[in-house]
């Protein structure tokens, strides 16, 4: 396991480098905009599912071997999250899954992490990056997989304590970072499209005081259910109509 402060260093080193990959999108797409006078950014792409986006706070998402027994809109700083407290069919394990939906085409992951720590004033501790990948579904026989670098730690209160798997969705991958976000939306803006996103927090009780990695298995599987199904519905990036199309082939 690496150290918190070794960890921080890496998560910098990695911002910076996405930082500078982002500035050379944006001089590309600037470049085109400059000579004909038409900024790109006056009018951004459309993101095709939208709808879908705005329903996932008000119904959450139904998940293969999950059952909801809540769900409920709730109000975390600035932003609106679905809360959905779900459990498992096979062994009765319970979590709470948040999910933060893209709202419109300027809506940007900038502060989600910090407004869930300051809502419950998490004391966090056993802090590392968990990456783990997860293969599309209805892509064909052998779909390539793909990767999440989401967070992983513990987070206490006075009345309860959580292992906590948090990241940044879209439709060909995550990240608990939101530069990676910005370089693959930038790319999809090249194409005239979007890389909608969906912030996750999932919150799996433990014992106080207990080692995080004992939940990792949980988390990690029910982190693969939510990526999947997210990228099957809310932020794929076929709109519904082409989906609807790519099915009856």
């Amino acid at each position: 396991m690496i150290s918190f402060s070794k960890f921080l260093k890496e998560q910098r080193f990695s911002q910076i480098v996405a930082l500078l990959l982002l500035l050379v999108l944006l001089l590309i797409g600037a470049i085109p905009g400059y000579l004909t006078g038409h900024w790109q950014w006056q009018e951004l792409p459309r993101i095709t599912r939208l709808q879908e986006l705005k329903d996932l706070r008000q119904k959450g998402l139904i998940l293969p071997g999950w059952q909801t027994i809540e769900q409920r809109e709730q109000e975390i700083g600035e932003g609106t999250w679905s809360y959905q407290f779900i459990q498992k069919k096979s062994d009765k394990t319970k979590a709470v899954l948040l999910l933060r939906p893209q709202t419109g085409s300027k809506d940007q992951p900038v502060v989600e992490w910090t407004e869930i720590n300051s809502l419950w004033q998490w004391k966090i501790a056993q802090y590392r990056s968990a990456d783990f990948t997860v293969k599309p579904q209805g892509t064909g026989s052998n779909p390539a997989e793909t990767k999440v670098q989401a967070r992983f730690f513990r987070a206490s209160t006075n009345q309860q304590t959580f292992a906590v798997l948090q990241w940044y969705a879209w439709f060909n991958g995550g990240s608990s970072s939101l530069f990676p976000w910005f370089i693959v939306d930038q790319l999809a803006q090249l194409q005239k499209k979007r890389a909608p996103w969906v912030a996750v927090s999932i919150l799996i009780p433990m014992e106080p005081l207990g080692q995080v990695e004992t939940i990792w298995n949980e988390a990690k599987s029910l982190g693969q259910t939510v990526q999947a199904v997210l990228m099957a519905g809310p932020v794929s990036s076929h709109s519904p109509i082409q989906l609807y199309k790519n099915n009856k082939k």
